[in-house]
Order: structure tokens, then C-alpha cells, then sequence
């Protein structure tokens, strides 16, 4: 940062306050702001310090600071990198969690790619793997207190059970199935 144009300022103001008096008192009041400049310029950049200094106590962390190069300042802003959030405490295992034997079943589950990705992305959000997100997903469906498993032949049902224009049977071939 030039401070030099704010000095070239304060002189020039100087100069024009003695333009009223006499040629003796603008030639005093030229030598007076030549004279000045070394203390105005060392009170600009005292005060610009201590504004580094305010803003510095003012900050979570870090640091500004004010450095001198020949006659112009630099700042330093020196910004800590944030450490990166610790991930979330994975979920307590449920009370009522069925037994489990210890032994591991396997199966090939064959899924839309688009499915897999918002899955994965479940996954993710939860702090597990894709496998073990899915099988959190299974023990809950499965689970007897918190899913119901709606398997309903809706032939049976009178008035949904047959053609409604009398065009035959069609027993069995409206079925809802899925958990809620």
C-alpha cells in the first residue's frame, strides 16, 4: 500500500490553508509540510498497525499483519486452514435388534444404476459403506415393530376382482405388495 498520495494530500491541505496570508507565511507553511512528511508518514503507518492489530484480536484465528517494503506497506493475512469437521458418531445399534447367529449370507441384489447412486449417496450422508447401509436397511424392514409387509391380491376384493365390463376372469392378476 502507497501511503505517499495521503501525505501529498496533508501537504497540499497545509499549503492551501496558508494561501491567505502572505507570501512569507506560504513559503513557512511549504518548508512546514516538507518538513512533516517523515512524521506523517511514521504516524500513518503506526495507525495502520494498530488497525492490522485490532483486526487481528478480532479474527477466530490468524493473523494480519503490516510489513514495510522501501516506503510502501504490505499486508500478511495468514488464515489457518479450518480442520475439517469430525464425522458423525455412527447411529447406537437399536434396543430391540434381532439376534443374529454370526453367520453371513450372501446374495447378488441387481439395482438400477441410478437406484445404487442415490443409494450410495444414503450411505454416505449416514457414515457407512454402501453394504452395511443396505443391510441396516433390510434388519429394519424386517424388523416386526417398525415396517409391515403389505402383500394384498386385490382379485379378491368383489368389486376389483373382475373385468368390469364382463369380458372374463381375471383372478390373480391384481396384486399390491411392498412394506410400509
Amino acid at each position: 500500500m502507497d501511503i505517499t498520495p495521503y501525505i501529498d494530500s496533508l501537504r497540499r491541505d497545509l499549503v492551501a490553508a496558508a494561501e491567505t496570508g502572505d507570501a512569507q507565511v506560504k513559503a513557512a507553511a511549504e518548508r512546514l509540510a516538507m518538513a512533516l512528511d517523515p512524521a506523517a508518514r511514521l504516524a500513518l503507518m503506526e495507525a495502520i498497525s494498530h488497525a492490522a492489530n485490532e483486526i487481528t484480536a478480532e479474527m477466530p484465528s490468524g493473523s494480519v499483519d503490516v510489513r514495510l517494503n522501501g516506503r510502501e506497506l504490505g499486508f500478511v493475512i495468514d488464515t489457518p486452514m479450518a480442520a475439517p469437521a469430525p464425522p458423525p458418531p455412527p447411529p447406537p445399534p437399536a434396543a430391540d435388534e434381532v439376534e443374529e447367529d454370526g453367520t453371513v449370507a450372501r446374495i447378488t441384489l441387481r439395482i438400477p444404476e441410478s437406484v445404487k447412486a442415490r443409494a450410495e449417496e444414503k450411505a454416505a450422508r449416514a457414515g457407512h459403506s454402501l453394504n452395511t447401509w443396505l443391510v441396516n436397511v433390510v434388519r429394519t424392514a424386517t424388523s416386526d415393530d417398525t415396517a409391515i409387509n403389505v402383500d394384498i391380491d386385490l382379485s379378491s376384493l368383489p368389486f376389483l376382482g373382475g373385468d368390469p365390463f364382463g369380458r372374463g376372469p381375471t383372478r390373480g392378476k391384481r396384486r399390491m405388495t411392498g412394506w410400509i
